[in-house]
């Protein structure tokens, strides 16, 4: 009786493994920092970190909900051309091998003058 308790235990055990071991998807945008300004005749660097977790395969990066690159890196910085003056959103959205968004994405705001 005492064997089957032992093997019930390690059986709840093993197949919570995977749960456990299974990373949670994150992105962040460390650059530029929101709120920031930048002169409209710079370059934007936009550096990341991005965690895909078991859904998520790469990322795509999006200015005012227009995707403008994907990023296969799990990490990195990505130049951006001069943008227009004004308030611009910039975001990376993790997204599956479908390309389709799985919910998790960073945002920051800046403004061009």
């Amino acid at each position: 009786m005492r064997t089957l308790g032992h093997v019930a235990i390690l059986m709840a055990f093993a197949c919570n493994l995977p749960h456990a071991m299974a990373e949670e998807a994150s992105v962040s945008i460390t650059t530029p920092a929101n709120g920031s300004t930048v002169a409209a005749s710079d370059k934007i660097n936009v550096e990341y970190q991005v965690t895909p977790g078991s859904k998520g395969d790469h990322v795509h990066l999006y200015v005012d909900d227009k995707e403008i690159a994907v990023l296969r890196k799990k990490q990195g910085i990505h130049t951006i051309e001069p943008m227009s003056a004004g308030k611009h959103a910039i975001c990376i959205k993790i997204v599956n091998k479908a390309h389709t968004p799985i919910g998790i994405q960073a945002c920051t705001n800046i403004s061009v003058q």
